[in-house]
């Protein structure tokens, strides 16, 4: 009778493990397959963080052992004073930049959404700039925006406007910035915007007509509240992507910053720490830097959002 259980006993193991092995058949399947993509988060996305966060403690240069330093990095990034210019530049940037940029965006959706005939080719032709390459682009504008021999300045000749220094001049440098990436961003908020225009109620439109509301009263009082979901994520993009702004500063000074530290933005001084200095620790320190601000502008317009962000179901945040 003892040998008769014990020999049901393993019996009954392995029918458990065998159910517990055919049940879980479809995470196995399905980690199989997600397995490159988790792989590559934790190769590219989530050791990098980490690593970036130690080296910021550290002094590390790529060629020798990191030494650890504690808050050094942090403290000398304090007290740099390119950090300063730096900071004052990519604020003058966003400030330019991010409202302009969802404004004209808007404005153009509004365009673009209306029953015309040919909409769709004309939705191509504003859509048409962000195809191409940031480096063309600054390229291309490098030679229009040219004081000597540049077409702006030939073009303002031609009405006796004298043309100004552009890029050349410190004056005029971070608004030419500002206009090269709105001619490159606009076609993508655009798209974003008419998308969600497409999805204001007509009837409420129609009520409003009826009831004697002009195209800008029923713009202003309809359409742009309905789409504030979409404005408040097109602000978090504009903070992410001005904070960490780059290519073109880059293309158009050849990493220099100049003309007189105009265009040093903050981008520009990590990459110059990184890959000219090699200043690893510091450089991983400022990365955590422009990561805490990103967060505290973030947290500001999450908290203030339940006060303009209008939600159809009535949720708010």
């Amino acid at each position: 009778m003892v040998e008769l259980t014990s020999q049901r006993q393993p019996t009954a193991t392995r029918r458990r493990r065998r159910s517990l092995w055919v049940r879980s058949r479809p995470l196995r399947t399905g980690l199989l397959f997600t397995s490159p993509w988790i792989l590559g988060i934790l190769a590219f996305i989530v050791y990098p963080t980490f690593a970036s966060f130690y080296y910021s403690l550290t002094q590390y240069d790529l060629l020798q052992i990191p030494t650890f330093i504690g808050l050094g990095n942090y403290e000398q990034l304090a007290r740099d004073p390119k950090m300063l210019t730096a900071i004052y530049n990519t604020l003058y940037y966003m400030i330019l930049w991010i409202p302009l940029n969802i404004a004209l965006s808007i404005a153009v959706a509004l365009l673009l959404n209306l029953k015309v005939r040919a909409m769709s080719i004309y939705r191509t032709l504003f859509y048409l700039p962000v195809l191409v390459p940031a480096v063309a682009t600054s390229l291309l504008w490098v030679w229009f925006l040219n004081p000597q021999y540049g077409v702006a300045n030939w073009l303002l000749s031609l009405v006796g406007v004298p043309g100004p220094g552009w890029l050349a001049s410190t004056a005029w440098s971070k608004p030419s910035v500002v206009m090269i990436s709105l001619w490159g961003s606009i076609g993508n908020t655009m798209l974003i915007f008419l998308a969600s225009l497409q999805d204001v109620p007509q009837d409420l439109r129609d009520a409003a007509q009826v009831d004697g509301a002009n195209a800008w009263q029923r713009t202003w009082n309809i359409t742009l509240p309905m789409i504030t979901p979409v404005i408040f994520f097109e602000l978090i993009i504009g903070i992410i992507a001005g904070i960490q702004f780059f290519t073109i500063p880059y293309v158009i000074t050849g990493g220099t910053g100049n003309p007189a530290d105009s265009l040093t933005v903050f981008g520009l001084i990590l990459y110059r720490a990184a890959f000219f200095d090699f200043k690893m620790g510091y450089a991983s320190a400022m990365a955590w830097a422009a990561t805490v601000i990103i967060f505290i502008l973030t947290f500001i317009l999450f908290r203030t959002s339940s006060r303009w962000v209008y939600y159809q179901s009535g949720e708010t945040r």
